[in-house]
């Protein structure tokens, strides 16, 4: 299902897609930090997708996706995220690149064109950040990770994901060697500041409690 939304509007639905929990609805204030915007503009917003029928808000409920909302708002993340990979995978661009890149392109209206490159690339499920890619249906694969700041000492994991996406930091993991795929060990956590001493290829390296709570891993046997 392709939107004839404007681009703002598929902004604001990705962005409550993103914030949404299913446990209660969202504050006006969350969406305009995470839009960096304004609370004013976010409730002219809301009313105007509201009456779309792409969400309802009700004052100290916060805002929910309806169905419709919610399917729309996956087509744009699923699209989001299939440019990522190509831009990554086809044209070699390192994965602190493409985020904007894949902004803009997300906002493309051919149905066609996203099965397409979908098809093209092998109907990849993980983006390059290990975000998982809806399919057509807008099905996703479960991830079962979580950060690194949540594993106990003495044991293994697989780093799997980030939930920090700035450049910044992916270029700080990669100056790390702390990229997707590799196997760490959690050695112990700093009582007083919360860093994690953890192993990488038979190296001990440090890392701070912001990383150890924005990089998602899965815990391994062994």
């Amino acid at each position: 299902m392709m939107s004839t939304l404007s681009i703002s509007e598929e902004n604001y639905l990705k962005a409550i897609f993103h914030l949404y929990t299913h446990d209660a609805g969202i504050g006006t204030n969350a969406i305009a930090h995470h839009l960096n915007t304004k609370a004013a503009s976010v409730t002219e917003m809301i009313k105007k997708l509201a009456e779309k029928k792409l969400l309802t808000y009700e004052k100290y409920q916060g805002v929910v996706p309806t169905r419709k909302g919610f399917t729309l708002a996956l087509g744009i993340v699923r699209k989001h995220r299939l440019w990522e990979y190509f831009l990554v995978e086809k044209l070699k661009f390192k994965w602190d690149e493409v985020h904007d890149i894949a902004e803009q392109l997300e906002h493309i209206k051919s149905e066609r064109l996203v099965e397409q490159l979908d098809h093209y690339l092998g109907f990849p499920k993980l983006d390059p950040h290990g975000d998982p890619i809806p399919d057509k249906e807008g099905k996703m694969c479960a991830m079962n990770c979580c950060c690194v700041s949540d594993i106990k000492p003495n044991s293994n994991a697989k780093i799997s994901g980030v939930k920090n996406h700035s450049p910044a930091f992916l270029k700080h993991l990669e100056k790390m060697k702390l990229t997707i795929g590799k196997t760490v060990k959690v050695i112990d956590r700093n009582d007083f500041d919360q860093s994690v001493e953890l192993v990488l290829n038979h190296e001990t390296m440090y890392i701070s409690k912001e990383v150890a709570e924005n990089l998602l891993v899965k815990k391994i046997k062994g």
